[in-house]
């Protein structure tokens, strides 16, 4: 099939480039002249495993390639996909100004029948606004469908290639036989695609997230009570886990989720529910108990040193919301960057990926460091924001040697409790009992 994709942002360049990959001739459409240039160059401008790969084999094979023209790939396409951004308003909507935008120029300049596809994470209705956007001008046939992804960030590629469900939501059986089609290869094992209406495909996406996020809170909780009474979350997280109603994904109890999807999903559906006269009373403790958990290794941090921080230095491992990307929205570690330099404190940072897009967020306020090593020298404590691979098995004799105090304040629960007792280290983590060891300043 010939297919255009609007926006190279994440979910559109994951989209495209894995929608080539499967055979079909994919063009993906950006008013960034600059970044479609560098796309042209074979750049890729976000990090996501295996993405580059497919990337490099579909462009030189030509199945896929970029453009600024919106003209140039409508032209071409039988089914355009909208993946543009939704940024949240102020009032914490999801702004469509984009999506509607572009709905608009569609109609101005589509001469045969589109399938015209929702991929941005939309608020429930906005099908109808896309369909009205466009039909202001279409003189030809088309259709409107909402298509929202279920990728998770580090693991998209596979998540598009091998999806546990496609969900689909269009009134039209001719839109519906296209993209049928279009998902085939993707579904060969035998997992659904998902055919309903538009309004319900859209509230799957936010319904989704927004469960997701609820058990990550859920167990954030447990986590704080679990420091208040002496109990320990691992043993706590495993026994839930191994409830098959419950399941072991998103237990891993932290310092609250970050990133593109949840803050601004878990918040355009409160707003949705606000306006339709509903008030989601679990989705806003969700939001109120997440803003309060990035905070959580601060507070430990201050009750160990006090409140002013002058004089002392960290080393922060992570930056990223979570491991395997470079995407630092809503990162929990960026609010304790602003809350510990506002304390007095300096900070050398180490992430294998996202350093420089912090770079570019926050300036001068802190350190960068070649490697996590670096990172420690002359630091009074560690902290550690995000659960990359490389932390997870350090050198604690080398660290020991860098830094000046034996102190590790860990908001990801990477290390074992008897073994940081057995080294001397005083570590503080996330919902388990700190370990007491004594901590031995070198002079």
């Amino acid at each position: 099939m010939n297919l255009a994709v609007i926006g190279t942002g994440y979910v559109g360049l994951v989209s495209g480039t894995c929608f080539a990959e499967t055979g079909n001739h994919v063009i993906c459409v950006d008013i960034d002249q600059e970044k479609v240039k560098r796309l042209k160059e074979g750049h890729v401008p976000i990090y996501e495993p295996l993405l580059d790969v497919l990337f490099e084999r579909n462009i030189r094979q030509g199945r896929l390639s970029f453009t600024t023209s919106l003209k140039e790939a409508v032209d071409q396409a039988q089914i355009i996909f909208l993946a543009l951004p939704t940024p949240p308003g102020e009032d914490g909507s999801a702004d469509l100004k984009y999506v509607l935008g572009v709905a608009d120029e569609l109609g101005k300049i589509i001469t045969n029948y589109k399938v015209i596809v929702d991929k941005s994470t939309v608020p429930v209705g906005t099908a109808e606004k896309v369909r009205d956007a466009v039909a202001k001008h279409a003189r030809v046939p088309f259709d409107v469908v909402s298509n929202p992804e279920f990728l998770r960030e580090g693991f998209a590629v596979d998540d598009f290639l091998k999806p546990d469900r496609v969900v689909v939501g269009t009134s039209s059986a001719r839109a519906q036989k296209l993209m049928e089609d279009l998902y085939k290869p993707f579904v060969r094992q035998g997992n659904p695609i998902l055919f309903m209406d538009e309004r319900s495909a859209e509230l799957t996406k936010y319904a989704a997230n927004a469960f997701l996020a609820m058990k990550i809170t859920f167990m954030n909780e447990i986590a704080n009570f679990c420091e208040a009474v002496g109990a320990d979350v691992d043993k706590v997280r495993i026994g839930l886990g191994t409830d098959s109603r419950i399941g072991k994904r998103f237990l891993f109890p932290g310092i609250g989720y970050g990133g593109s999807c949840f803050p601004k999903d878990v918040l355009a559906l409160a707003h949705s529910g606000d306006q339709a006269g509903y008030k989601f009373e679990i989705i806003n403790s969700v939001m109120k108990v997440n803003e309060r958990q990035k905070a959580s290794l601060v507070r430990k941090i201050k009750a160990h040193y006090g409140d002013d921080l002058r004089g002392k230095h960290f080393a922060l491992w992570g930056l990223a919301f979570k491991p395997d990307t470079d995407d630092i929205r809503e990162a929990p570690a960026l609010y304790m960057i602003e809350a510990l330099t506002k304390a007095g404190a300096t900070i050398t940072a180490f992430d294998p990926e996202a350093m420089d897009n912090v770079k570019k967020a926050v300036g001068a306020k802190v350190n960068f460091a070649e490697d996590e090593y670096t990172a420690l020298m002359g630091a009074d404590a560690l902290i550690i924001a995000t659960e990359w691979a490389v932390f997870r098995n350090p050198e604690l004799a080398r660290m020991e040697e860098l830094m000046k105090e034996k102190t590790i304040f860990d908001g990801r629960n990477l290390y074992d409790l008897e073994e940081m007792k057995d080294q001397g280290f005083h570590y503080v983590s996330i919902g388990r009992q700190a370990v007491n060891a004594p901590i031995k300043a070198k002079a």
